[in-house]
């Protein structure tokens, strides 16, 4: 059995800051490339082997969002329609089966970690919803939001109905110590939220703003369902807390991406407009970078490019900047952190998977 060493779970921001400032006036021959986080071993494909417990996943969402109210069901049941790739779930379903192989050599998931990659979909998608009303969104996954179809309040009241079931399934596992861990995320989605609507001046406050935002909207699902799962799993704490830090690391490289592909991918492609961030007065990544190689991004920042013209000006430094390129390789130091604290479980296709699955992160093109 490998050495599991004790680690906090404290996301300490202003360090992360300093050392991202490092990274970026790192020369990139430092850096591995994405290919190297793939592991030697055999490949073992996380969405295949996360497909037996995620069979029927969302017919058994839409049992625990049964209404009598007809146009409410047409909404729940809107993006619940099985075209999505599930990331969530899967990654939770895996790492339920390598905790389980890791304490005992069980092979089976069970129901109860079974049931926290459903809840896992249920907040995640509640919190787009809202955040689509938010944003004043036209399309999401590649179709119109539902503020754009039923309107805001409607919308509003049906991604609080999908929170309010994923509630009612959380008690329903009847386990105080999961229940804690998973209404954090709540919390924290919350407060994610307020944190996006604010912004720092000072350069260093800015990018750990950025960094605890994307924590707290992305990550913490990720990590807390993770956690969740490895406690129904295995008493060891230290293995809690492994599961913890690599859903964190994975979450927070997955929106470093994403922020990415705001700027490089096609709106057909990504499935929402491009540029979107920048539309919603947001400075991602992508952005904070070039912002030091163009200092005058500061006021464009500070004012939330509302200026006509800022949005296009601010994307046009971006692309002529590394910023794009930092923000990826920023990203894969995150994986690579992912990487390190998985193989800290025994050996087993699932933790493979969740190896590999950092790399299906990186690589992603929406």
């Amino acid at each position: 059995m490998c050495h599991i060493t004790q680690r906090s779970s404290t996301f300490s921001f202003p360090k992360i800051c300093t050392i991202f400032w490092r990274f970026h006036h790192t020369s990139t021959s430092h850096w591995c490339s994405c290919s190297k986080t793939v592991s030697d071993e055999k490949y073992q494909d996380p969405f295949q082997l996360g497909r037996k417990d995620l069979k029927n996943l969302y017919e058994d969402i839409k049992k625990e969002l049964l209404v009598s109210a007809a146009e409410l069901k047409e909404m729940c049941d809107y993006y619940f329609d099985g075209k999505g790739k599930a990331f969530r779930p899967m990654i939770v379903v895996l790492m339920a089966r390598a905790c389980n192989i890791h304490h005992n050599n069980s092979k089976e998931v069970q129901a109860s970690q079974r049931s926290v990659a459903i809840i896992a979909e249920m907040i995640h998608t509640a919190s787009l919803v809202h955040d689509d009303v938010i944003d004043d969104a036209n399309s999401r996954r590649g179709k119109r939001t539902l503020n754009q179809i039923w309107g805001e309040r409607k919308a509003v009241l049906a991604g609080d109905f999908i929170l309010s079931a994923a509630s009612v399934a959380l008690a329903r596992i009847g386990n105080t110590t999961i229940i804690s861990v998973l209404t954090q995320v709540i919390e924290d989605l919350v407060r994610g939220e307020f944190l996006q609507l604010g912004s720092k001046e000072n350069e260093n406050g800015r990018f750990a703003h950025y960094l605890e935002k994307t924590f707290k909207k992305t990550a913490s699902l990720i990590a807390n369902s993770c956690k969740a799962v490895s406690i129904l799993g295995c008493p060891d704490p230290r293995v809690h807390e492994i599961a913890y830090q690599y859903g964190k690391n994975v979450g927070i490289a997955f929106q470093l991406i994403d922020d990415v592909l705001d700027f490089t991918s096609c709106a057909d492609h990504l499935g929402k407009p491009t540029a979107a961030d920048l539309k919603l007065g947001l400075a991602t990544g992508p952005v904070l970078f070039a912002c030091r190689q163009f200092p005058e991004m500061n006021a464009m920042i500070m004012r939330r490019f509302s200026k006509p013209g800022d949005v296009e000006r601010a994307r046009k430094y971006v692309l002529q900047s590394d910023g794009v390129q930092q923000t990826t390789y920023l990203a894969q130091r995150y994986c690579h952190a992912a990487t390190r604290e998985i193989r800290k479980l025994r050996p087993s296709p699932e933790r493979e998977a969740l190896v590999h699955l950092t790399e299906m992160v990186l690589m992603r093109d929406k």
